[in-house]
């Protein structure tokens, strides 16, 4: 299993979207020609650019060194069954309370690694 390391990068906020309501912090590359973030000035906000890419081994990876797999049905699950060491399956966020429990039964069954094992499945007391 490969060690998951990730840079750290900055959150890219829009050029003075703190100053004005009607710009949102969504990042939107500046085009002025007299720009400061656009010519790159000493102490300006960063823009995003191929650099901060992380190692292609590690791209999108979780901490535990699985790639996220997004699963709808228990059916779903025997996809994962020949990259049980690769995948973990992660439960769709609409998919019920019911439903989740013969997903994880299913998963724990063939040995598949569930994310979110526990949302919306336990009960307040």
């Amino acid at each position: 299993m490969v060690t998951v390391s990730k840079k750290n990068k900055p959150s890219f906020a829009r050029h003075q979207s703190d100053r004005f309501k009607c710009l949102s912090s969504s990042w939107r590359k500046p085009k002025g020609i007299d720009n400061r973030v656009r010519r790159r000035f000493k102490g300006t906000a960063a823009m995003p650019k191929i650099g901060y890419r992380n190692a292609k081994k590690t791209r999108h990876m979780m901490p535990s060194g699985h790639k996220a797999f997004l699963v709808h049905n228990e059916k779903d699950v025997d996809l994962l069954l020949m990259h049980r060491t690769t995948f973990a399956a992660e439960i769709a966020h609409g998919v019920s309370s019911r439903k989740r429990i013969e997903i994880v039964k299913k998963a724990r069954a063939l040995g598949v690694k569930v994310t979110n094992a526990n949302a919306k499945v336990t009960t307040e007391v």
